[in-house]
């Protein structure tokens, strides 16, 4: 399965598929009566570890993904994606069947999701599972699914640098503890410490074994601490998107993706936040929740465009 010295994948992804049920609504409330008539209702393979393999690997990093996917017809839709899109893929079977959320969309483009996670638990990774994988890889992305809490210490027993998207992690619940305080690229949402942004980053640090914290602010762009910065929170403002918002979606997933393959080239941190602002803006501009990825090609063109090229190099290249 090769060695440490020869890994055959760029990013391994480890959790979180699932699919979304998305219905697009006048406005994110319920209105004073039984009945609304809506465009069609469609399901969408989807959730953060399916962003994030489709992501990685649209941007031609060498991708594998691993996770517990059930024996329905939201697994069956997952794994035709993810065979009609050339992902590799090992699952095992979701005991409770496969997660799904129904989102409502507004027409500003904005989301709330229901989410059902589903898993047992007392659902784990089984190491034999995972462990051959690891053996192949050179950097994990560990998404916030519980049956992954025990993954950590293999990680840090073979020096596997990793990642994570806590979305809308509050900033205190200790349930994300694991992953915000044990993976090097620690991501969040910053509606979810509602203007404790600050905070929680310091916290992320000062706890944790983090390299950088980043939170993603939609339409306000981001916010980044680096442990090797200055000390200092800095701000980097969103992208106007190239066409109308429809759908936020994966937004915060393709902003992920774009940053660290941008950062894996040996970009700095401008240029790895100003992919991440790029595709995110772009996600926003595509129906459906990871229906369509940018490219490399894509990122790269716009990079130049919006930097001059400085610092430019192919995001493809770990």
């Amino acid at each position: 399965m090769g060695n440490r010295n020869e890994p055959s994948y760029d990013v391994l992804v480890v959790g979180a598929a699932g699919v979304d049920t998305i219905v697009r609504v006048p406005r994110l409330q319920v209105p004073d009566a039984d009945l609304v008539h809506v465009p069609p209702i469609r399901d969408y393979v989807a959730h953060t570890g399916t962003g994030a393999a489709l992501g990685f690997h649209a941007l031609g990093l060498r991708t594998h993904f691993l996770d517990f996917i059930g024996d329905d017809l939201q697994g069956e839709l997952i794994r035709r994606r993810f065979a009609a899109a050339g992902l590799g893929f090992d699952a095992l079977p979701a005991p409770n069947g496969t997660p799904r959320s129904v989102n409502l969309v507004d027409e500003a483009g904005r989301r709330f999701s229901f989410y059902d996670g589903r898993h047992p638990a007392d659902l784990l990774l089984p190491p034999e599972f995972v462990a051959p994988h690891l053996d192949r890889a050179r950097h994990v992305h560990v998404c916030r699914s519980g049956f992954n809490r025990e993954l950590f210490g293999e990680l840090e027993r073979r020096g596997l640098p990793s990642s994570t998207d806590l979305h809308a992690w509050d900033g205190v619940n200790p349930d994300s503890h694991p992953w915000a305080f044990r993976t090097d690229y620690v991501f969040l949402s910053a509606a979810g410490v509602q203007g404790r942004i600050e905070e929680t980053l310091r916290l992320i640090l000062a706890r944790g074994k983090a390299k950088l914290v980043v939170a993603t602010d939609g339409e306000r762009g981001c916010h980044l601490l680096s442990r090797d910065g200055d000390g200092a929170v800095r701000h980097v403002p969103a992208v106007a998107p190239a066409a109308p918002v429809v759908d936020s979606n994966g937004a915060g997933d393709a902003f992920v993706t774009a940053f660290l393959a941008t950062l894996f080239a040996g970009g700095d941190l401008d240029r790895c936040a100003l992919a991440g602002t790029i595709s995110g803006a772009f996600a926003c501009t595509q129906v459906g929740t990871h229906e369509r990825q940018l490219t490399a090609a894509e990122l790269d063109a716009e990079l130049a465009r919006l930097d001059g090229g400085a610092g430019r190099g192919p995001v493809s290249r770990v």
